[in-house]
């Protein structure tokens, strides 16, 4: 019984591409959800150099670990900023992909049968590769080869692309991210009004405080979003 409802069992067009766009979004929204956090983090480690210059001009003893310090965490800040433009070229990716799905859903309905696309299959490739999105593309993928979009199954391998993220930064670029932030803050600075009331003093505690565990939660989230 079962494999005559296998030979004559045909799959309902408005059921595919209903579960292709739910597919779609629920990846989009992974990513916003993504990139948002990175932008926190990228944030809480831009305070974490300023308060560490700080603590520097502050007191000469600590100079030397406080631009020790400064450079892991620009460190973190590059490979944050990596991760962050790789997720917003893949959301532009699946972008695509929602396009190209939904014309190739419009044509099959005017034209009675559809067409595999090379464009699609090499973006869901792409994207099915990407740690943040294997499960949901893996499923994608499985609904558009069911809807004959795609000719095959994709691959799990990391690109090249991902993996280089794990790769030592170079000392320059460290420098000018370094040079990008402590200008920032000495702009600040130098824009402030001469008779403004001198603001509170920051007890040095303070910027000491949890350096190294903010430092941990950063990387955590890192290796979250790449697991």
């Amino acid at each position: 019984m079962e494999s005559l409802k296998a030979v004559f069992w045909k799959p309902d067009p408005q059921a595919q591409v209903r579960k292709c766009n739910q597919l779609i979004r629920a990846n989009t929204r992974k990513l916003d959800r993504d990139i948002a956090q990175l932008k926190v983090v990228e944030n809480k480690t831009k305070t974490l150099i300023t308060a560490a210059s700080r603590r520097a001009q502050r007191n000469p003893s600590q100079a030397k670990q406080a631009q020790q310090e400064m450079r892991i965490f620009a460190r973190e800040l590059i490979r944050t900023r990596k991760t962050s433009n790789r997720l917003v070229t893949s959301k532009a990716q699946l972008n695509s992909v929602q396009m190209q799905v939904s014309e190739a859903f419009a044509v099959r309905k005017i034209e009675g049968s559809i067409r595999s696309s090379v464009g699609i299959m090499k973006d869901v490739n792409s994207l099915v590769r990407l740690p943040e999105l294997t499960g949901t593309m893996r499923d994608l993928s499985q609904e558009l080869v069911k809807a004959g979009i795609i000719e095959e199954m994709v691959g799990d391998s990391l690109p090249d692309a991902i993996m280089d993220d794990e790769e030592e930064e170079a000392e320059e670029e460290v420098d000018k991210v370094l040079g990008e932030i402590l200008k920032d803050r000495m702009d600040k600075v130098a824009a402030t009004p001469v008779d403004a009331a001198p603001a509170a003093p920051v007890a040095e505690d303070e910027d000491e405080e949890d350096a190294e565990a903010m430092l941990d939660q950063m990387r955590g989230r890192l290796e979250a979003l790449k697991s």
